[in-house]
């Protein structure tokens, strides 16, 4: 669309800029976009909830054209949970309709003195008040704005009293069930007082070849309509993993102390299909729609209705703490929700303030594993600061660190994000994935777990670095592009369906290879912002918790395997010296010189550049 409003909160004004061919060239869309913004325009050691943070929203060249799950959204801010660069992204419409109002991204300033709501219809933006809104759940704020705006097809990115509050791993919910979870972007809206965003939009999204990207996109349907696994991501979404993690000793059991949970049958997706599911939900053009819209039916929980759960809300929450069944954990996920607090951190969190509990580390924690309404209690005082909730609402990290002692070895995060649900004791590549990833501990930059079950789950060989980074930069990719990963990574459709439809919508032509090339600059770049933010970063900010190291699993297939820190630190190395970083773990002046004076991505089309991109 060729435009980026920016939303002054303290000035109340609104300025409309031209989209630079820098960022169009040479760093796509999406998170890239977010990380180049990050960098240029938030200083050095700013307190993440204070007026200098910025909350860059953007789109890509791909969202919202004719291809399967082509809705996402991603969010950048430097992160209240890490102190450095952090992001997330959304699955829906919400960057479909801020397209289709005439923009590619939204930058937000200062910080308002007063609740507001941003509202973006058709070219039109403006800052309003809603001081009726302030105090509502995230779900309960999104029903009553498409209420008052009369119109129940806006999309709306909304956070609630955990956000408002400014928990630091608070999320943002779109379209009633989706979350852009990590990272606690929540919570930086919330320190500008902006309670939600609305978009709803009818303008055309310029598209360089029509012809060509409708001929892609149903190749590419074809493909994925004829994928056995396609109906069962249509069945069970994410939850037909809860198995397939406890059958692989991964599944996040009592703080991660185990990767094998007796129960898991019971909180399964068959017995998701079974008990609580009553229909699907997809995002934009998606042709594997795997949200899950759940009811509990009976008990007394009944009538809860959720989007979910996803298989890490129900590990995070559901193993991970020892729930009991289905319905709790749909009750939780609602709950969760409707607080606006990431599940993946929340769950982690919990079960390591009832771990501290049981080791004589925290008292005041309330709550036992299994305890659905002592979780309950515990979620809603982490979302209203009370008691003990207003330790834990500053994330495992911040907690360990004042513990001390055993709290920190117990502590499952990495820089400062909370692991996401996959047990990596007997995973060498997804430890490292996780250690490496920069945003802290999250499974979306590198799933490597399926490569250690392919090539052997104790080994340390040079090949697992390899695909570790090849996977950062396509999976970062399609968050520059800005959609859903899920078909290539569950149906494999081939990559070679994104190259080809980047050049036919935006009449660049890049090769595949040479987007991945971009991503690995702006892979270098988030790592960058780490280093800036803090200049005695190491390697050791690259390893996994002590309990990997130190404690074996205690049961399951893999009974007796722990993560060999020798082996694990050779790994790392070897993954510097792939990547062109020095032995602590710091981008080389030569690396950097490389990737950002190399000859300019524009010297590679062949076919003019259309006024649309």
């Amino acid at each position: 669309m060729g435009k980026i409003a920016r939303i002054n909160l303290t000035k109340r004004s609104i300025r409309v800029q031209e989209v630079d061919d820098e960022l169009i060239m040479g760093y796509i869309g999406g998170r890239g976009w977010g990380a180049k913004i990050i960098w240029d325009e938030v200083p050095r050691g700013i307190d993440p909830l204070s007026t200098e943070n910025k909350v860059v929203i953007a789109t890509g060249p791909l969202t919202g054209v004719y291809f399967s799950g082509t809705g996402k959204t991603t969010l950048c801010a430097k992160s209240p949970l890490t102190g450095a660069y952090g992001d997330s992204n959304v699955g829906g419409r919400f960057g479909v309709e801020l397209k289709q109002s005439g923009f590619d991204a939204l930058v937000l300033e200062g910080v308002s003195d007063e609740p507001v709501y941003i509202a973006i219809f058709d070219g039109d933006v403006r800052i309003e008040r809603a001081d009726h809104l302030w105090g509502l759940g995230s779900i309960k704020t999104e029903e009553v704005l498409k209420k008052d705006l009369g119109d129940r097809s806006i999309s709306c990115l909304t956070i609630g009293p955990a956000g408002e509050n400014k928990v630091c791993f608070a999320c943002v919910t779109s379209d009633f069930g989706r979350q852009a979870g990590r990272t606690g972007i929540g919570a930086v809206l919330g320190s500008k007082k902006v309670k939600a965003i609305v978009a709803r939009g009818s303008m055309d999204i310029p598209v360089y070849d029509v012809d060509a990207m409708i001929e892609i996109a149903q190749e590419a349907y074809e493909f994925c309509f004829k994928s056995e696994a396609q109906k069962m991501w249509i069945r069970q979404g994410t939850m037909q993993l809860i198995l397939w993690s406890n059958e692989n000793s991964a599944l996040p059991t009592r703080n991660m102390s185990e990767a094998v949970y007796e129960k898991a049958e019971m909180i399964s997706g068959d017995v998701m299909e079974k008990r609580v599911k009553i229909g699907n939900h997809g995002c934009f053009c998606c042709a594997m729609p795997c949200g899950q819209l759940t009811k509990i039916k009976e008990g007394r929980f009944a009538g809860t209705i959720v989007e979910g759960p996803e298989y890490e809300t129900a590990a995070m929450i559901g193993s991970n703490c020892a729930l009991n069944s289905i319905e709790e954990i749909v009750k939780l996920n609602r709950v969760c929700d409707e607080l606006g607090m990431d599940s993946i951190s929340t769950g982690n969190v919990i079960a390591f303030a009832i771990e501290c509990k049981r080791k004589g580390l925290l008292r005041d924690v309330n709550a036992e594993y299994g305890d659905v309404d002592g979780i309950i209690r515990l979620m809603e005082d982490i979302a209203y600061r009370r008691g003990i909730g207003d330790l834990l609402a500053q994330g495992t990290k911040k907690v360990a660190e004042k513990l001390g002692g055993e709290a920190f070895k117990i502590a499952m995060q990495i820089k400062g994000l909370e692991i996401s649900a996959y047990e990596s004791r007997a995973a060498p590549a997804m430890a490292l994935a996780y250690g490496t990833c920069d945003i802290g501990a999250h499974h979306n930059r590198a799933w490597a777990i399926t490569y250690d079950i392919k090539v052997g789950r104790t080994l340390y060989t040079p090949d697992k670095a390899r695909w570790v980074i090849y996977l950062q930069h396509v999976r970062s990719l399609f968050d520059m592009l800005t959609c859903c990963r899920l078909p290539w990574v569950e149906l494999s459709l081939p990559l070679r369906y994104y190259g080809r439809l980047y050049r036919a919508v935006t009449g660049i032509n890049y090769r595949f290879k040479d987007l991945l090339n971009i991503a690995e600059r702006v892979y270098n770049l988030t790592r960058c912002i780490w280093l800036r933010e803090y200049p005695n970063m190491n390697s050791s900010w690259d390893y996994p918790p002590p309990r990997w190291f130190e404690e074996p699993l205690p049961s399951g297939p893999f009974k007796g395997v722990k993560l060999n820190k020798t082996e694990y630190t050779k790994l790392l190395l070897e993954y510097y010296r792939l990547r062109g970083w020095d032995e602590n773990g710091r981008p080389t002046r030569s690396k950097l010189c490389l990737l950002y004076t190399s000859p300019s991505p524009r010297d590679l089309s062949t076919s003019r550049m259309p006024s649309s991109a």
